[in-house]
């Protein structure tokens, strides 16, 4: 099994349902995604890694992300369409790299294509980053569902960190296996401020709750002060947390 079937898994179990909820209390915003408007996401965002990017199965994709749900539509992307994501890659070292603006210098060490990627919360193109394609503006000419021209195989390496490759069937053996172990089930809902480009991150903030059918309340820049209330606003059952 793949983490893309993780997805489809829980597509077909409940489309409608809240997959992530997204603040970022630096600036207030707060974004909501289904779990069919997250697959839409990564759909379009798989198709531009296939046909605009034009990268193959084993490529490897630096990621240069905050703590966002545009991190987990990369994510997922990428191992939907059998790249491998290389979170805090050097992108010297990848063929491709995808950043927001902290990032751009560093990523013009990448040879192959680089990606840009706006922040903003209506989505707006970030602007002025010569070299780079604006996701923003590119990834809304790709369609809304995704078939690879060849089956992803589970075995194949599908995220690297530390010096290590886990393939797509080894994240998904973890995430069933924490998710069975802690209890994590349907009415899960777990808040995280777990960064996106570390392991912890990416099993609490999207590979457990996909394996479990739970949901997600991500969060950039945490107020403490704001979390008893955001716990309850937000029916949180769990907290996952840097500090």
């Amino acid at each position: 099994m793949t983490p893309a079937e993780l997805l489809r898994r829980a597509l077909s179990a409940n489309p409608a349902r809240p997959f992530v909820t997204y603040y970022d209390d630096a600036t207030g915003e707060r974004v909501e995604l289904s779990v069919a408007t997250f697959d839409n996401w990564v759909a379009k965002t798989a198709n531009l890694i296939q046909d605009g990017l034009l990268l193959e199965p084993g490529a490897r994709v630096a990621l240069a992300l905050p703590t966002h749900w545009q991190a987990q539509v990369w994510l997922m992307a990428c191992w939907s369409a059998g790249v491998v994501a290389v979170p805090g890659g050097d992108p010297a070292g990848c063929d491709a790299v995808v950043t927001d603006a902290a990032g751009v210098e560093a990523a013009r060490a990448c040879p192959g294509e680089r990606v840009v990627l706006s922040l903003h919360p209506l989505g707006l193109p970030l602007g002025a980053s010569p070299g780079f394609l604006e996701y923003a503006i590119e990834v809304r000419q790709y369609g809304d569902h995704f078939t690879p021209y060849a089956p992803v195989d589970p075995d194949a390496p599908a995220l690297e960190m530390t010096g290590r490759a886990y393939s797509g069937a080894e994240l998904v053996e973890q995430a069933e296996r924490i998710a069975s172990r802690d209890g994590w089930d349907a009415g899960t809902r777990v808040l995280t401020t777990l960064d996106l480009c570390g392991w912890e991150g990416i099993l609490n903030g999207l590979l457990v709750p996909l394996a479990a059918g739970a949901s997600v309340v991500l969060c950039r820049n945490l107020n403490p002060d704001q979390l008893p209330e955001r716990q309850t606003a937000e029916r949180v059952t769990k907290i996952i947390s840097a500090t």
